[in-house]
Order: C-alpha cells, then sequence, then structure tokens
C-alpha cells in the first residue's frame, strides 16, 4: 500500500466582500423614483397638488370675484381677489378692512342663499357708535375720512351702537349697497375672510386698502 503523501495545507478561501448599505439605498431611491415615473406618476402628482390646493382654499386663502358695483370705485364688477381665510384666527376685524362674508341672518330671512357671499368695508367695531349724517359718517362722533368713497351717502343713519360680536359694513358705493345701514350688525362668525390683493385685471393687481 502507497503511504499517504502528506496532505498540502490548504489556501485560505478570498474572504467574501463586506456587505456595505449603498446597495440597499440605491434599491431604496429606485424604488420611490419608479413609483412616481411610473404610468401612474403623473396622476400622483395631479393628485398631491389637488390636496395642498383643496387645502389651502378651505383653510388659508381662496379667490373671489366682485359680483355687483356696491364697492365702486375700490372694486368694480368681474376684479379677482384673493382673500386671506386664516388672519382672523387671531385677531379680530378692524375699521378699514374689506371683509367677505356670507349673509346674516337679517338676509337668509329674506331669502338669500346662505353659500352667498357679500364684499363690504368694515365701519364700525364692537361697542363703538355709527352715525350717518349730513352726508357724513360719523364712528363715536368723529366724523370719518374717507376718500375710497364713490360719494357721500344721501341718507341720515342713527346713532347705533355695534353689538358686541359684530361689526357694522358699508359699501364704497355707500348710495347703492345692501349693508349694515340697511340690515344692521355682522355676526363676525360670518366673516369668510380678509379681501387682500387683486389679482385681476393686471393693469389694477395690487394690494387692497
Amino acid at each position: 500500500m502507497d503511504p499517504k503523501l502528506p496532505q498540502s495545507p490548504q489556501a485560505p478561501s478570498p474572504a467574501a466582500p463586506e456587505k456595505t448599505s449603498a446597495p440597499v439605498v440605491q434599491a431604496e431611491a429606485t424604488g420611490w423614483r419608479s413609483l412616481w415615473a411610473g404610468p401612474w406618476g403623473n396622476l400622483r402628482v395631479l393628485a398631491v397638488a389637488l390636496v395642498v390646493a383643496l387645502t389651502m382654499r378651505l383653510f388659508i386663502a381662496e379667490p373671489r370675484y366682485i359680483p355687483s358695483n356696491s364697492m365702486d370705485p375700490t372694486l368694480y364688477i368681474g376684479d379677482r381677489l384673493v382673500v386671506d381665510k386664516i388672519s382672523y384666527h387671531w385677531q379680530s376685524p378692524h375699521r378699514g378692512d374689506i371683509v367677505v362674508f356670507a349673509p346674516p341672518p337679517q338676509l337668509t330671512r329674506l331669502g338669500y342663499e346662505p353659500g352667498q357671499a357679500f364684499i363690504k368695508r368694515v365701519i364700525g367695531e364692537p361697542g363703538q357708535t355709527v352715525q350717518v349724517a349730513q352726508g357724513q359718517v360719523l364712528v363715536d362722533g368723529q366724523p370719518l375720512q374717507e376718500p375710497y368713497i364713490l360719494e357721500p351717502p344721501a341718507y341720515a343713519l342713527g346713532p347705533v351702537t355695534v353689538p358686541e360680536g359684530q361689526v357694522f359694513v358699508m359699501g364704497d358705493n355707500r348710495n347703492d349697497s345692501n349693508d349694515s345701514h340697511v340690515w344692521g350688525g355682522l355676526p363676525q362668525g360670518n366673516i369668510i375672510g380678509r379681501a387682500r390683493l387683486r389679482f385681476w385685471p393686471l393693469d389694477r393687481l395690487g394690494i387692497l386698502h
């Protein structure tokens, strides 16, 4: 019997390369890209944009247009506005603000739809007294300087005190405006927001005052 040959020492197996996280990261990145770049990618992007737009419209700002001439010469029929819906959550309306609001109970009882929207300027705040006399609006007995109106009011009113939780609103077109001088105070809870910006027509683009 042949003597056994001494076994030669086996060469150590080459060490396996260490695994890194790069392939995982790359796979994840590829997965996200395929998700958004796939056949439904455009619809997903559109859905996200729609959710963002609806959230902004419901809670932050929304576009509105002017349907009547009650705010001439500040706003004309067909003007497009951006209405700020968030600032009145932490501050109250002040005199001079242009506000968009749902019709108060006095108007819904006359047949106005709750979904209709009006736009007027705040003149009196809670606790203040508003009066119209000799073509002049007075608040707490002091005449207002109103360069924004179309013409002086041709009627008399009051004096009336604005109840708590309400404001007194008037159109800048004083003699052709269905406002607080007709139906009384506006509950602040009916205010949708403050008109901040006119974005159309472009030649009248600007901040509203």
